[in-house]
């Protein structure tokens, strides 16, 4: 017999399990009580297919049950709507279903559904099953938390979404620029607290109600901007972003081209995360305006492409490199390396590239900066990078006593012996922690 948990008490524990799914299906079998508990928490997210337990090789075998689940879910309108077009999809059961799966949904992604179905179905009669599916979706769940809606000109399925009764509790929302201005204007209307927006700007066009979304929000913290396969700007949305420049503490820009703007970046003063990302040698001049801005409370700082000079991010460092705790940037400049060493002091978390003659600076680094935890070195063509040796000699000679994490990036070709790999981690063993993570 089950131990008899209070209800409450039982809710809290299987909550630290909702990133564990396998154990969570065993919970199904215990009881009632713990099968809804472990039902509810599945469906909280049950079209996120990124977890380990849903991209192994069954993953169409799991789609295929949690399409036939949705089917079984549908109301009798739906069901008959679907045999009157002579769609038969197999249920799990002939019966009543143990629970209205569906409003136990707290996440709900437009694409995901879509992606689903044509992975399940796989025929010309996919739109009506997905547009059957969002409905029910919509009508069912009464609080919504994260909704991701991304329009696709590619796609054959036509989407027709009026109204989302739940997302008055929305606090995450990742869409399109180009989606329809009625449904944004919509949106509007009932959703005012969303703490973080991503949107992707695709189309031709920029929809006219997004600026009124993104304006009748209370207090946006994050927000992602992304534009690459039409090169559009995110510049007709400035306005209504900078509204929000005392209360956004993320900001994460990326792109392909350079014609970019980055200034309005220096309004928002209370930054504590910031990445910019635009690759394929993209370089952005715009980021000239941003190296005298203050962020006082940055902490976390990734530029993981060159895109920017490197003496305008050595001007930005100088700024605001003192409450940096994370630092990440793909750049081989020994004058860069040097800033870190000098005005990062409290860096906890740092990846940077270093040409073959700079193992002073690495030594600096470890002298001067000493919160470091965790360094992240690429390694590549050794006429070029460090050598591994010099790397591991450093680490155990100059590093700090916090200091605990070392990864190797890059070329796995390893200039590093076993007798230097023994002297490594004698040198290591008399430290104090002598925990180190590779």
């Amino acid at each position: 017999m089950a131990c008899q948990l209070p209800t409450e008490c039982l809710n809290e524990i299987l909550e630290y399990l909702e990133g564990d799914k396998l154990t969570l299906h065993s919970c199904l079998l215990v009881n009632r009580l713990w099968c809804k508990i472990a039902v509810r928490i599945l469906w909280r997210n049950i079209l996120d297919c990124k977890s380990s337990y849903y991209c192994q090789p069954r993953s169409l075998r799991i789609k295929s049950s949690i399409l036939s689940t949705l089917i079984a879910n549908l109301p009798i309108e739906s069901k008959n709507l679907l045999h009157k077009n002579e769609i038969f999809i197999s249920t799990p059961t002939l019966n009543s279903l143990l629970f209205n799966y569906v409003e136990f949904c707290k996440v709900l992604s437009i694409n995901k559904i879509i992606s689903i179905v044509e992975d399940v179905l796989s025929n010309d009669r996919n739109n009506l099953v997905t547009n059957e599916i969002i409905s029910m979706f919509i009508n069912e769940i009464s609080s919504l938390e994260k909704f991701t809606y991304y329009y696709d000109y590619y796609s054959h399925i036509n989407i027709s979404i009026p109204y989302v009764p739940g997302a008055r509790d929305l606090s995450e929302l990742c869409c399109s620029s180009n989606l329809p201005s009625s449904f944004l204007f919509q949106l509007s209307q009932t959703c005012h607290n969303l703490q973080s927006i991503s949107i992707s700007f695709e189309g031709k066009n920029v929809s006219n109600g997004l600026n009124e979304l993104i304006s009748s929000q209370n207090k946006l913290k994050n927000l992602t901007l992304s534009t690459y396969r039409y090169r559009i700007s995110w510049a007709i949305i400035i306005p209504a972003v900078i509204k929000h420049s005392k209360t956004i503490t993320k900001l994460q820009l990326y792109g392909d081209y350079g014609n970019l703007p980055l200034s309005f970046v220096s309004l928002f003063t209370n930054l504590q995360k910031c990445i910019f990302s635009f690759g394929n040698g993209v370089i952005l001049e715009d980021f000239k305006k941003l190296q005298n801005a203050n962020f006082l409370k940055l902490e976390i700082l990734k530029i993981p492409h060159q895109c920017f000079k490197p003496e305008y991010i050595i001007k930005f460092l100088e700024n605001n490199g003192k409450n940096l705790k994370i630092f990440y940037m793909l750049e081989m400049n020994k004058a860069l390396s040097l800033t870190i060493a000098k005005f990062c002091p409290n860096i906890r978390k740092l990846f940077i590239v270093f040409n073959n003659d700079e193992i002073d600076i690495l030594k600096a680094i470890f002298i001067n900066c000493k919160y470091l935890e965790s360094i992240k070195i690429w390694f590549g063509n050794r006429n070029l990078y460090l050598k591994k040796k010099e790397v591991l000699d450093t680490v155990v000679n100059y590093s700090q006593s916090n200091f605990h994490k070392l990864k190797i990036h890059g070329d796995l070709n390893s200039d590093v012996t076993p007798k230097d790999w023994e002297s490594f981690f004698i040198g290591w063993k008399n430290r104090t922690p002598k925990k180190l993570l590779f």
